[in-house]
């Protein structure tokens, strides 16, 4: 089962470290073993296979979980927040490709060399423009490979529709993202309240959402979008730069 980094308090980023073991209840837990005889003998009903290590209470503080892991979803259940939300719709989308784009009418386009940059109000950038022309903000960073792969430098180039209708969209290269330890998988962040975490297929077909309130992992998604927009250029400028180097 795949590990999902949840926080660390070490800048290295080798320990103290949780995550969590998807599609179960469990956590593990990466910190110094415990050799402290004084400490060790007053532990009870220990396994022959279990260890203990040391970790800082801040560790547990700031990133454990206070909830039980949520259900996957239908992301259909989420389509009310994109009308609902009173501030922002923060979006970070680390895949290399999506299936939703490679069975879209304007990929064929896009493999056959004709531009795709402008393209006719769909139901998503009706809803895009008339969020934000009450005020409120639909922003995504993209993580973009060097080069780009395909999937990637589809949506470089077909973002100019949708920041034209009212999205600001910025990417950051994947080498910045690690630097930045930024997490390897997509979501949403509403408000900077509500976290809807994707599943994705190996086809990358999305499976669904984990919707959560809870506050350790609203605080690392909050973290992670201060650092990602930080350090995000523009998507315009991100474009230019790809194109100068190809």
């Amino acid at each position: 089962m795949a590990l999902r980094f949840l926080g660390t308090t070490s800048d290295d980023g080798d320990c103290p470290t949780l995550c969590e073991i998807e599609g179960t209840d469990e956590i593990l837990v990466q910190g110094e073993r415990e050799t402290d005889p004084e400490h060790l003998v007053h532990l009870r009903d220990v396994k022959p296979t279990e260890t203990f290590v040391r970790v800082p209470r801040s560790l547990l503080t700031r990133c454990a979980p206070r909830t039980e892991s949520p259900a996957l979803q239908p992301f259909a259940s989420i389509s009310h927040l994109f009308r609902e939300f009173r501030h922002t719709a923060w979006r970070l989308e680390t895949r290399r490709g999506y299936a939703s784009d490679r069975k879209s009418v304007k990929w064929t386009r896009f493999l056959a060399g004709e531009g795709i940059a402008q393209a006719p109000d769909n139901p998503w950038r009706e809803n895009v423009r008339t969020q934000t022309a009450q005020g409120k903000r639909f922003e995504r960073v993209r993580i973009v490979d060097e080069p780009p792969t395909q999937g990637q430098a589809f949506l470089l180039a077909s973002a100019p529709s949708n920041v034209a209708a009212g999205e600001d969209i910025r990417n950051l290269t994947r080498a910045d993202a690690e630097r930045l330890r930024l997490p390897d998988y997509d979501f949403w962040l509403f408000d900077s309240k509500t976290v809807a975490r994707f599943a994705f297929d190996e086809d990358d077909t999305t499976l669904g959402v984990y919707v959560t309130e809870d506050p350790a992992e609203v605080l690392a998604a909050c973290q992670v979008r201060d650092a990602a927009w930080h350090h995000a250029v523009r998507t315009e400028e991100f474009a230019r730069r790809v194109r100068s180097i190809v």
